[in-house]
């Protein structure tokens, strides 16, 4: 099979396409035709082991696992002796970051309790669009402080694929939504069902007088600090994307300011459930969710998607046809 690979850590230039041999499941494993994948935050993270502690579970001096990409969606081409859910033929769709990629080839062995069957109403390049994104944004809004009808959510960096799906999901949820994006992503975001659309390059969110009962930032920097004092009491500030160094605030100064009775502050750590991806699942196919797709590449063309990934500040998520 084709596949994606690389031998060391460094930027887009050192993946390769090459031909390597086609997986065997497991006992527990289901073999899955790849149709398509995605790029996330995390391929490029891995790619290039930022932050570089992160060698102490990729590998220290060469990465362990050489083929990235996480989001999947494909057929069942085969399946092992305990699988018992998934028949071959059947379309799925999941998350393989528990497994530390896979995806950017053209098999893939996974583990039966990662898949969900695919939204009979999405195609593959839709599924292969929601895993991770749609998990991330869900979670987000539902763990650190669950998001009730009525309540005031802002999303900083909502344009990108976590942004989009959680504008989407937290309407679902009933919630007033600002939205915080870029000049050309304004009528996108309302498109999307946000409430209110700031344009962050002409107004800073942190400067309103509004303020809220949850933060979800994606994207866009702000000191963790702007964000407390923006935040309701009984609020919640939660970190699902951004640079090292607001992860590293976050994690360093969050349990500190949470513990000192204000609003609370936390990192929203990235966790694969097929569980949450059923429940994105259903509300995809009842047309609440839906999918923003910004470019769709070939596999051979993983490199120039992550570059674009990493330049581009894409709207929606970057889709990869692996099977075209």
């Amino acid at each position: 099979m084709k596949a994606i690979v690389r031998y060391t850590y460094g930027s887009p230039d050192v993946l390769r396409l090459v031909d390597i041999d086609t997986p065997t499941p497991r006992d527990d494993e289901v073999l899955v035709q790849i149709e398509a994948t995605s790029i996330n935050a995390a391929d490029w993270r891995m790619l290039r082991a930022d932050p570089f502690l992160a060698r102490l579970d990729l590998g220290l001096l060469r990465p362990r696992n050489r083929i990235l990409g996480f989001d999947i969606a494909g057929r069942v081409a085969a399946v092992g002796r305990a699988v018992r859910q998934l028949a071959p033929g059947d379309e799925v769709f999941g998350n393989l970051f528990d497994l530390r990629g896979g995806a950017f080839a053209e098999y893939a062995a996974v583990p039966e309790r990662l898949l969900v069957r695919k939204p009979a109403n999405l195609s593959f390049a839709q599924a292969a669009a929601v895993p991770m994104a749609a998990v991330t944004a869900l979670r987000g809004l539902r763990e650190t402080k669950p998001v009730q009808p009525g309540q005031q959510v802002l999303i900083n960096g909502a344009s990108g694929g976590v942004g989009t799906f959680a504008i989407q999901i937290a309407k679902a949820l009933g919630a007033e939504v600002t939205a915080v994006v870029g000049s050309r992503n304004v009528d996108l975001a309302r498109q999307l069902g946000a409430d209110l659309v700031l344009d962050h390059t002409r107004e800073d969110f942190t400067q309103r007088d509004e303020r809220y009962d949850l933060i979800l930032a994606v994207n866009g920097y702000q000191p963790i600090t702007a964000y407390r004092k923006t935040l309701r009491p009984g609020g919640a500030y939660v970190m699902a994307g951004g640079s090292t160094a607001q992860m590293l605030q976050t994690l360093l100064l969050g349990p500190w300011m949470s513990k000192k009775g204000g609003p609370r502050m936390a990192v929203l750590e990235s966790k694969p459930s097929a569980a949450d991806l059923a429940v994105v699942k259903a509300m995809l196919e009842a047309g609440t969710v839906t999918p923003v797709i910004d470019r769709t590449f070939t596999l051979g063309q993983v490199p120039d998607a992550i570059r674009h990934l990493e330049q581009g500040h894409p709207r929606g998520k970057v889709v990869v046809a692996v099977g075209a």
